[in-house]
C-alpha cells in the first residue's frame, strides 16, 4: 500500500496542469492496475494479457464430467463388495486371533505338562535309584548272615551251641535276623511298588505333554492359515479400493482443470470487457470432517474386584511404555519381554497383545496367563465406570460373549490405553474405544 501511493502521488506530480488531465490520469492508471491485477490473479502477465485462455468447449467439459460420474458410479457399485470385503477380513481376522489365543492356551497347557513329566521322570528316577539301594541291602543282609553262620537252619544253630549261655544267644540272634530280613525285603517291595508307580505317572505325564503338542502344533497352523487369509484379503480390500480412488481422483482432477480453464477464460473476457471486474466469489468452505469417537461406554456391572495394589499396576505400565515403537509380533513375547514371532511374523521380535500384557505385569511381580482370553476368565472383573490406570481392558466380536475375546491392552487412565495393536504396527499408545469392548480386569486385586 505504501509503495502504491507513492507511485501514484509521483504520476499526478509528472502529469501535465489542469483538474481533467489529472482525473483523466488517475483513471488510466487504476484501469491499467485493475487489469494487471486481475490479469496475475487468473495466471497472465501482462506482456500476454491480451492472449486469452482458450475455452474448453460444453462437449469437452461434458465428457469429462461424463467419465467423472461414471468413475463415481464404479465407486458406488463397487462400496457394497468393498464393504462385504472388508467385513470378511475382519471376520478373517477375528477368527485368526481367536485361533492364536486358542494356540497360546494350548501351548501353555503344553508347557505345564512337559513340567509336570519332567518333574514325573525325575521322581521315576528317584524311586528306581532307591529301589537299587534296597536290592543293595537285601544282598549285603545275605552275604553278613551267610558270614556270621545265621544263615544255617534254626535247629542246626540252636543244636551246635555249645553251652546254654550260647543258646540262648543264638536264639535271640537268629530272632533278630529274622526280623531284619523281614524289614529289609519288605523295603525292597515298598521301593519296587513306588518305581513302578513313579514310572506309570512318568509315562502318562509324557503322553500327556506329547498330545498336548501336537494339539498345539495343529492349533498354530490353523491359527497361521487364518492369520495369511486376513492380511490377503486385507490386502486385497486396501489395493482395490486404493485403485478406484486413483481413478476416480484422476476424472475429478480433469474435470476440475476443463472447468477451471472455463472459468480462468471467463475471467479474462471479463477483464477486457470491463475496466473494474467484480471479483471472483471465493470458494466455499469444504465442510469439516465428522469428529472420530470412541463410541460411548457401555452399562456394566459393578466392579467385584478391590481397588488393587497402585504402585504394581504402575510397574506394569512403566514396563509396557518402556517398550513402545516396538514392532507387534504374531504370537511374540511373553514374562521374559519382546521374542520371535510365529510364522508369518516369522524374523520379527516384539510383542503380541497379551505377551505386552504378561510381560507387563510379569516386571510388575504379577504372573497371569499368556492368552488374552484366559487372562480375562481367571482376574478380578471391572466395571466400566470404574477403570484405573493398570487394569486390563478386551474387545471381542460380541460384546456379551468373552469368548469372543480378540484383543486386550492396558488401560493408563484419560481414556487411553497402551497396546499391541495389529501386524504392521508397533506398541502405542491410543484412545479408548467401546466398539466390541467385553470387559476389563485388575490383575493387582
Amino acid at each position: 500500500m505504501g509503495s502504491g501511493t507513492r507511485n501514484s502521488t509521483a504520476g499526478t506530480g509528472s502529469a501535465p496542469s489542469g483538474a481533467v488531465e489529472r482525473t483523466g490520469g488517475r483513471t488510466a492508471l487504476r484501469v491499467a492496475g485493475t487489469v494487471l491485477a486481475t490479469a496475475f490473479v487468473v495466471g497472465f502477465t501482462p506482456a500476454v494479457a491480451d492472449a486469452a485462455p482458450k475455452r474448453p468447449s460444453d462437449s469437452q467439459i461434458a465428457q469429462a464430467k461424463a467419465q467423472a460420474d461414471a468413475v463415481a458410479d464404479r465407486m458406488g457399485e463397487l462400496s457394497g463388495r468393498l464393504a462385504a470385503a472388508q467385513a470378511q477380513a475382519e471376520s478373517a481376522r477375528a477368527e485368526a486371533a481367536l485361533a492364536l489365543d486358542e494356540y497360546q492356551a494350548t501351548q501353555e497347557q503344553f508347557e505345564a505338562a512337559r513340567v509336570k513329566a519332567e518333574a514325573a521322570a525325575a521322581a521315576a528316577a528317584q524311586a528306581e535309584a532307591e529301589l537299587a539301594v534296597a536290592r543293595d541291602e537285601v544282598v549285603a543282609f545275605a552275604r553278613r548272615s551267610y558270614m556270621q553262620g545265621s544263615t544255617l537252619p534254626g535247629a542246626a544253630a540252636l543244636i551246635t551251641s555249645g553251652d546254654p549261655g550260647q543258646l540262648i544267644e543264638r536264639a535271640a540272634l537268629l530272632e533278630a535276623a529274622g526280623t531284619h530280613r523281614t524289614d529289609v525285603l519288605g523295603v525292597v517291595t515298598v521301593a519296587e511298588a513306588q518305581a513302578q508307580q513313579a514310572e506309570t505317572v512318568a509315562q502318562v505325564a509324557l503322553v500327556q505333554a506329547d498330545q498336548l503338542q501336537a494339539e498345539a502344533a495343529a492349533t498354530l497352523d490353523i491359527a497361521r492359515t487364518a492369520e495369511i487369509s486376513a492380511r490377503a484379503q486385507e490386502a486385497s480390500v486396501a489395493t482395490e479400493r486404493a485403485q478406484v480412488e486413483v481413478e476416480l481422483q484422476a476424472a475429478q482432477q480433469e474435470l476440475s482443470t476443463l472447468v477451471g480453464a472455463r472459468a480462468a477464460a471467463d475471467r479474462a473476457a471479463a477483464v477486457r470487457a470491463v475496466a473494474t471486474p467484480a471479483p471472483a466469489p471465493a470458494p466455499a468452505p469444504a465442510p469439516a470432517p465428522a469428529p472420530r469417537t470412541g463410541g460411548t461406554a457401555p452399562v456394566s456391572p459393578p466392579s467385584s474386584a478391590g481397588d488393587g495394589d497402585a504402585s504394581q499396576a504402575q510397574r506394569a505400565i512403566d514396563a509396557a511404555m518402556a517398550y513402545l515403537g516396538t514392532p507387534y509380533a504374531w504370537g511374540g513375547g511373553g514374562t521374559r519381554g519382546p521374542g520371535p514371532g510365529q510364522d508369518p511374523d516369522e524374523g520379527i521380535v516384539g510383542f503380541d497383545c497379551s505377551g505386552l500384557t504378561q510381560y507387563a505385569y510379569a516386571r510388575a511381580g504379577i504372573s497371569i496367563p499368556r492368552n488374552s482370553r484366559a487372562q480375562y476368565a481367571s482376574l478380578p472383573k471391572v466395571s466400566s465406570d470404574d477403570l484405573q490406570p493398570g487394569d486390563l481392558v478386551f474387545w471381542g466380536t460380541d460384546s456379551d460373549n468373552p469368548a469372543s475375546i480378540t484383543h486386550v491392552a492396558i488401560y493408563l487412565g484419560g481414556n487411553r490405553v497402551v497396546q499391541a495393536p495389529q501386524s504392521g504396527d508397533v506398541v502405542k499408545v491410543s484412545s479408548m474405544w467401546w466398539r466390541g469392548y467385553v470387559g476389563a480386569v485388575r490383575p493387582t486385586a
